[in-house]
């Protein structure tokens, strides 16, 4: 029999059995110290389980072949609410460790299952049999409830307990008159309550969330649930104050139970019932414990509770501005870092790999929150203090800056993982974007006191390229560069061209330093993601070690490479090619001449976050500027309208937003019937900060796109 940490719960009047066993005890505390430790570890792995060791089928009778062939889908009944062991997800689909087992079991057995929700409330036997199901999930084990009504009971497959939950202030005795908040689904816990604890009244409600609200409210005094769920719902910010009081020495036994009519008259529907669960026990028996353990992991860790930005508001809505923008980021990066750690899970191949990069970029995140966290500690002790709080302030923008640099190489390291980036296919200016890289890094180099040159032999002026993504990849290389060489060291920058022979132009791009170059060791390694050389990091050289790495998969992705020499105490040399058709110069765009009366424009600001607006206007007011809000695309689309010509003459327009969003509030903007309607400015202010997204917003008739978090003072210069 397996037993697995897991939760029970909803049983359709079904009473809990009172046996267990000491192996199955011995197993549960196993598991049960486990996942305590899984989930106070930020990033780990579930067991790996090789194909080899995973059964594929099982071994069936003549008449249980029979019965497979006869009803190859099986119609399940399941609990909406019950996260995270089964519940309806956004989609509206099943989804929870039940429906990993489940998943395993039809591999097993060869069944294919059809998923029905089950309704709110107590769901009788008379409602699944008139609904044509063949088995319900979620149902307690009970042998004297079995041999007295019939029911037809597979093994268990899951196994927890239950816990109370009640106020922080609350001291609990068990011989105490209490008030417990009950779903009205759970028949089986009011009837041991009844039988255990007398001195208890239940409140019947109709969900968890309601049960939950009750003990907060005050209108009850304790939850009584499993383990797995109370952990979801605890983690919501709402319920902080509540608290688990583990006296409750209640197991919960999770099984199947097949739906079959009861009586003389049912005989042979009983019996096929009976091999329905002969099957199911059979299938149940081959899960290894390791195999289940990674079901449960991942159904906790696929629906794990998600802060949202109002949760964080609320608790920390006195910090600073810039503490809260880089918790923003924060929060984003935990939420690809969990993403990119259920696809880590998931797969079988690169595990030591991902294990790595899932490892590094937790410790990418958590350095910098623990300098945030601490200046805004800090702050808090030193709000009369205006030079320390500038110094705070500008300590922090340091660090969100950094943070966003790590949001950008995570999000392009992603898509180029799942071969989703797309590049630009437009004439380049070569001779333009070296100007550009060199003009960018030429100050940094000045400041450290560097020799910088750079040589161009330029045959082909314009190739058909991603202008962008070649100078990222040149800065990334210069910027190292720069960073490695001492004071008065030298770079140099060598291009040059050549035609292939399919008519394609190769433009290969030499940068030199005179730098503490690189061990042999490393530079096997140099282009893995987040390689650093731990001398280098240890001597204030720290960067995020994603950079090279993407650089060379862009550079692949031209139909070029990135390679590397370097000797140690010597320098390096990294060669950058890539591959275009040649190309003619594009014909130059004309601009229209923005028509508003006044040197400084009023501005319309489109955001339908509260927070971001306030923000958005308290920046543009204090800068002298007249500004506006509205809270949607409509909306904005209403006051630009109404407005006398010529009011606006700038609008930031988020691009998500209800009623309306920023894509069709432009294109409804520009089609008004009115003079400023094509010369106002339109600038699309967004995180969405995707290549496909800044071409689909100046399709919509929008000028110019700005990515948040915002620079201000690129904004003004714009503005």
């Amino acid at each position: 029999m397996l037993y697995l940490c897991g939760a029970a719960f909803n049983d359709y009047g079904l009473i809990p059995n009172e046996r267990k066993s000491v192996s199955m005890n011995r197993r549960i505390g196993i598991l049960s110290v486990f996942m305590s430790a899984f989930m106070m570890i930020s990033c780990i792995s579930a067991p790996q389980v090789s194909a080899a060791e995973m059964q594929n089928e099982i071994s069936l009778t003549p008449e249980e072949e029979e019965y497979v062939a006869a009803h190859p889908v099986i119609r399940v009944g399941y609990v909406q609410d019950r996260i995270p062991v089964s519940f309806s997800n956004d989609n509206g689909e099943f989804d929870g460790i039940s429906r990993h087992i489940l998943e395993r079991i039809s591999r097993l057995s060869g069944f294919e299952f059809e998923y029905i929700p089950l309704p709110s409330g107590d769901v009788t036997y008379d409602y699944l049999i008139n609904g044509g199901f063949d088995l319900v999930t979620s149902v307690e084990y009970n042998e004297e409830n079995k041999k007295a009504r019939g029911i037809l009971i597979s093994e268990p497959y899951l196994s927890s307990r239950k816990v109370v939950v009640a106020k922080d202030n609350l001291d609990f005795r068990s011989d105490g008159s209490w008030t417990v908040a009950v779903s009205t689904g759970s028949q089986t816990l009011k009837k041991v309550l009844a039988a255990s604890f007398p001195n208890f009244e239940i409140k019947d409600c109709e969900t968890i969330t309601d049960c939950f609200d009750a003990v907060t409210d005050g209108t009850a005094d304790l939850v009584i649930q499993n383990q797995f769920v109370v952990e979801y719902w605890l983690s919501k910010p709402k319920y902080e104050n509540l608290k688990v009081i583990p006296v409750m020495g209640m197991d919960d036994q999770l099984c199947f139970s097949a739906v079959v009519p009861f009586g003389e008259e049912s005989e042979e529907e009983q019996k096929q019932g009976q091999i329905l669960i002969d099957i199911l026990d059979k299938a149940i028996s081959c899960i290894s414990e390791d195999e289940a353990a990674s079901y449960i992991i991942q159904g906790v860790m696929e629906n794990q509770y998600k802060y949202t930005l109002s949760d964080f508001v609320s608790r920390y809505r006195y910090s600073v501005l810039t503490i809260v923008i880089a918790l923003i980021i924060i929060a984003l990066l935990a939420i690809l870092l969990f993403r990119l750690r259920i696809r880590f899970i998931k797969s079988k191949a690169d595990a030591n790999a991902k294990g790595m990069f899932l490892s590094s970029m937790s410790h990418e995140i958590r350095t910098p929150l623990n300098g945030l966290i601490g200046l805004n500690y800090l702050m808090t002790q030193k709000l009369d203090d205006k030079e320390k709080m500038k110094e705070y302030l500008d300590q922090s923008s340091v660090t969100a800056k950094y943070l966003l640099s790590l949001v950008n190489d995570i999000l392009d390291s992603s898509k180029l993982e799942a071969n989703k980036l797309e590049l630009a296919e437009q004439p380049v200016d070569i001779g333009l974007v070296i100007e550009t890289v060199s003009a960018i890094e030429k100050s940094a180099m000045n400041d450290k006191k560097l020799k910088y040159t750079f040589r161009s032999e330029i045959s082909y002026p314009y190739v058909m390229g991603d202008d962008m993504r070649i100078q990222q990849v040149l800065l990334n290389i210069l910027d190292n560069a720069r960073k490695f060489t001492s004071e008065g060291g030298s770079v140099d920058l060598y291009l040059k061209q050549e035609m292939t022979k399919n008519n394609k132009v190769l433009t290969s791009v030499t940068i030199t330093d005179t730098g503490k170059g690189m061990s042999e060791e490393f530079q096997k390694h140099i282009f893995d993601l987040f390689a650093q050389e731990l001398e280098t990091v240890s001597k204030g050289n720290r960067g995020t070690g994603l950079g090279l790495s993407i650089s060379r998969r862009l550079a692949l992705l031209m139909g070029g490479d990135l390679t590397c020499e370097s000797k140690k105490g010597k320098g390096s040399s990294f060669t950058f090619t890539f591959v275009g058709a040649p190309a003619s110069a594009p014909a130059k765009a004309q601009r229209t001449e923005l028509s508003v009366s006044g040197e400084r424009p009023r501005i319309l600001v489109a955001e339908d976050n509260e927070l971001n607006g306030e923000i958005m206007l308290e920046l543009l007011h204090g800068d002298g500027l007249e500004a506006d809000l509205a809270e949607n695309g409509r909306i904005a689309l209403e006051m630009f309208k109404n407005s006398p010509v010529g009011t606006y003459g700038v609008i930031l327009m988020d691009l998500l937003m209800p009623e309306l969003d920023g894509f069709e509030a432009s294109e409804a903007i520009r089609a008004l019937d009115r003079e400023d309607a094509k010369t106002v400015r339109i600038f699309a202010c967004t995180a969405n900060s995707f290549a496909e997204d800044r071409e689909k917003a100046l399709a919509s008739g929008m000028d110019d796109f700005i990515a948040k978090p915002v620079n201000i003072e690129e904004l003004l210069k714009k503005i």
